[in-house]
């Protein structure tokens, strides 16, 4: 047995322990946004004095460890909340691959009383689905519920009041792991769920304080979850004969093209490299992490010294390294450029940007093209996710990540899948029209996409 003492608490293990074993069953637990793989990073900690990766550090000897405490993500819901509490409450809550939202709703009222956000604790698992899907895996679903369930009651004991129902919506992996559904066959082919239904239960089976009964909202394919659906139920039909682009750009980017009569819906492997994954110096959205980047200087969440680069601020940084031929219409940059003092962008950087970006904007051309509609057909392109709240729209078309012919009708609703949620509570209305109706295109399969992808890694779409 070895005596590990973390930021100046002792356990003891045994010899060979992973350190980031110890770390997860402690309250110093870390991020590992590659999934333990040793590839991305970020959860290095000190061990006696050293820097270390704790997904490959093995315990042999008595060691001290130093764990930085992350921090809240920001999380910008775009909620509007009153102080007034009403009888009958319900609470809503938004399972994110990042961060989790409840709101306490007042039906009657259809107004929000409070929202609380926190980090979703899966994130020590891995940073996106995939990543978790392989952990399920290999490990089972427990894990994977157990922190999931113990940090919603945590949320829920915040909140200071009880419900008689919670409405829930995620994507369609998170809400296998809710349910403590094993979620493994949604991560090899044919891709195939578990359920995609609405699923209702009693709040006791899962272990959740404070409600009686658990229900959520359907969803349509395994990587269109029950999250698009609720943002489809927030943001409404367009007028007859018209289309609207939602593009939800959370860890996996879901989208949607749809009419009053029908919908073409994907999902694009986007999210982890605005997430932080595989960007030298990326971090999520927690104080510290510039968000903003112009030839003025940059911004950074919390106005906190600056620790590292969120997306938002990913996308600005590629847009000036563009704009002043620092980074070539193909991707090519001589030398990594420094944003800060200990900050920078590497070449590999660039490159990484450049597969997310042309996986979101082909994704949605894939679907303008299948669907035979003209940009004039589409009222809105509306962007939703914790990405959306600081995204610079001008940045995004200019990188390739957005068509600039949609550019003035972009509208950013930061957590659309809570915003319905909440609607859906209050409304309890029938959401298979948005089910039903919809057609799922695998990207992976689809040879336009393939042909798209390629041609839009550059930094000049025309």
């Amino acid at each position: 047995m070895h005596k590990v003492i973390i930021n100046g608490k002792t356990v003891y293990v045994n010899n060979g322990t992973l350190l980031s074993d110890v770390l997860n069953t402690s309250d110093k637990s870390v991020i590992h946004i590659c999934g333990g793989k040793g590839i991305c990073k970020k959860c290095l900690v000190t061990v006696n004095g050293k820097d270390e990766l704790s997904c490959q550090y093995k315990i042999q000897s008595d060691i001290t460890v130093t764990v930085k405490n992350e921090g809240a993500i920001l999380s910008e819901t775009g909620a509007q909340v009153t102080d007034i509490i009403t009888e009958n409450l319900c609470f809503a809550l938004d399972i994110g691959t990042t961060t989790l939202a409840l709101a306490v709703v007042s039906p009657s009222a259809e107004k929000i009383i409070k929202v609380i956000t926190r980090n979703n604790p899966q994130r020590i698992f891995g940073a996106d689905v995939i990543a978790r899907i392989d952990y399920c895996r290999k490990n089972g679903e427990k894990e994977l519920q157990d922190v999931i369930i113990s940090e919603v009651n945590s949320m829920i004991e915040e909140s200071g009041l009880t419900a008689e129902k919670l409405f829930v919506s995620g994507n369609t992996t998170m809400l296998h792991l809710f349910f403590g559904v094993d979620c493994s066959s949604i991560g090899v082919a044919p891709y195939t769920p578990v359920f995609l239904e609405s699923k209702n239960s009693a709040a006791e089976t899962l272990g959740i304080i404070g409600v009686k009964t658990i229900i959520s909202l359907p969803s349509i394919a395994s990587f269109v979850g029950a999250d698009l659906v609720a943002g489809l139920e927030f943001v409404g039909m367009p007028r007859n004969g018209k289309h609207n682009l939602l593009v939800d750009l959370g860890t996996n980017a879901e989208i949607v093209l749809y009419s009053q009569n029908s919908a073409l819906c994907t999902s694009a492997a986007a999210g982890p490299c605005f997430e932080g994954a595989n960007i030298s110096c990326g971090m999520s959205a927690v104080a510290g992490a510039v968000y903003s980047y112009s030839e003025n200087g940059y911004k950074t969440v919390s106005d906190a010294p600056v620790k590292g680069i969120c997306g938002t601020g990913l996308v600005d940084i590629v847009a000036y390294l563009v704009d002043n031929g620092i980074v070539d219409e193909t991707g090519y940059m001589e030398n990594p450029f420094d944003v800060a003092e200990g900050v920078s962008l590497s070449p590999s950087d660039i490159r990484q940007y450049q597969l997310a970006k042309s996986a979101v904007y082909s994704a949605i051309m894939t679907l303008i093209e299948m669907k035979n509609v003209s940009y004039d057909d589409i009222e809105k392109l509306y962007i939703s996710g914790g990405f959306s709240a600081k995204i610079n729209i001008e940045n995004a078309v200019k990188t390739g990540l957005l068509p600039e012919e949609l550019k003035d009708k972009c509208k950013a609703i930061n957590n659309s899948s809570l915003l319905g949620t909440v609607k859906y509570a209050c409304e309890e209305k029938d959401l298979s029209v948005y089910v039903d109706n919809s057609d799922y295109v695998d990207l992976s399969l689809n040879p336009l996409f393939s042909d798209l992808f390629i041609k839009n890694m550059m930094f000049d779409q025309k």
